[in-house]
């Protein structure tokens, strides 16, 4: 072997030992034996003339040189990666599996029309659709196709903003004709809020409308999930935000202070650049950046949203 030139199986199996943290749990995540990892960890570790893990009962330790390789291996990896799906995309053209995320939000109450229309026009491309409020790493192939709230700050990825999606405060309109329609911001101290459990993005654009310092105890219902906090505030429990385009569609739901508290979220749709190549995700990413856009044109105006004067 040239000792100059270590071959991509050790950098693989360095990669995996990095990231599982032991000889034991990288052989799993690899389908290898740890007799083997062991000795691709060896042999690179000769072969650059460094020690890159402390060994010990409780697993590995990486060196500052592990920490140092990390990200060049990564970068490796990544670009294997592109060729894989370069090449997987081209042989399939409109046939096989595209990967999709979203938020619980979007993916449970807004995609589901658009993906049966892509699906009735390309009915042999699969769609397999993640709903996390979590940043998926397109960079790992986590999943192809990504809708966020947030620009991605990877220069690897394509990112195009198709609108804005606006959020205001909702009740029940049942919940407010029991417990009184609030004339002010300060007014929703009376009221049972449903909100976050944990730090989310909603609460950091919320403390920008004027509602002050929030925190999980503001709220008599709290829930990290979307779609439970929208089934809360459809069953009567409380006030919460909504997307205003969710919210017009349950004739039910009633826009609280709408001139005082309104907030925008860009929504983004992205993918890795290597993938511009592969038929079936260009289809669909091309089919949700028209769809969406539609949809987005077609929400309420500022000032349309459904509404009463206290």
């Amino acid at each position: 072997m040239d000792r100059s030139q270590p071959g991509w199986e050790l950098y693989r199996s360095f990669l995996a030992a990095m990231r599982e943290g032991s000889l034991s749990a990288a052989a799993r995540a690899l389908a290898l034996t740890q007799p083997t990892v062991g000795r691709h960890i060896d042999e690179l570790e000769a072969s650059l003339s460094v020690t890159l893990f402390i060994r010990s009962q409780a697993g590995l330790t990486p060196t500052g040189a592990a920490l140092e390789l990390m990200p060049h291996v990564e970068a490796m990896a990544s670009a294997a990666e592109a060729l894989v799906r370069t090449a997987s995309g081209e042989a399939a053209g409109e046939r096989g599996t595209v990967r999709l995320t979203a938020s619980e939000m979007v993916g449970a109450e807004i995609l589901p029309p658009m993906l049966a229309r892509f699906h009735a026009a390309h009915p042999h491309i699969a769609i397999e659709l993640m709903l996390s409020n979590r940043s998926e790493d397109l960079l790992r192939r986590e999943a192809d196709i990504a809708i966020r709230m947030v620009r991605p700050a990877q220069t690897a990825l394509i990112a195009r903003k198709i609108g804005e999606v606006t959020l205001g405060l909702h009740a029940r309109k049942d919940y407010l004709d029991r417990r009184g329609r609030p004339g002010s911001l300060e007014a929703l101290d009376g009221h049972s809020l449903i909100g976050f459990d944990q730090h989310t993005i909603s609460v950091q654009s919320l403390k920008g409308q004027g509602l002050g310092p929030l925190t999980r105890e503001n709220f008599s219902f709290r829930s990290d999930s979307d779609l439970a906090q929208l089934a809360l505030l459809r069953a009567g429990c409380g006030i919460g935000v909504c997307q205003h385009g969710i919210a017009a569609r349950d004739l039910m739901l009633e826009a609280i202070l709408p001139h005082a508290m309104r907030f925008a979220l860009p929504v983004w749709l992205v993918m890795h650049e290597n993938l511009k190549a592969s038929t079936r995700v260009r289809l669909l990413y091309d089919h949700l950046a028209e769809d969406f856009s539609r949809y987005l044109r077609s929400l309420p105006a500022a000032g349309m949203v459904r509404s009463r004067e206290p």
